[in-house]
């Protein structure tokens, strides 16, 4: 079974969730539903992101770091 990341237009989800109600629930399983949020209202959204954000960027280039130095 392969599993399907869809983003799908508020327009035609409705009909887009009839089609797949149409199938058996051993061909198609709808694991997760949610709305989409683009990268920028996600990070927007976590508490204190953008402060930690323009903290940064007021930061001097030579307080960075290089991928050598990170510690993964």
């Amino acid at each position: 079974m392969r599993t399907i990341t869809l983003k799908i237009d508020d327009s035609i989800s409705d009909k887009f969730l009839w089609l797949l109600a149409h199938f058996s629930k051993d061909e198609v399983k709808i694991i997760e539903q949610s709305v989409y949020v683009s990268d920028d209202e996600y990070l927007r959204g976590l508490e204190g992101m953008v402060q930690s954000i323009q903290k940064g960027r007021a930061e001097s280039i030579d307080q960075g770091l290089s991928l050598g130095e990170l510690d993964w």
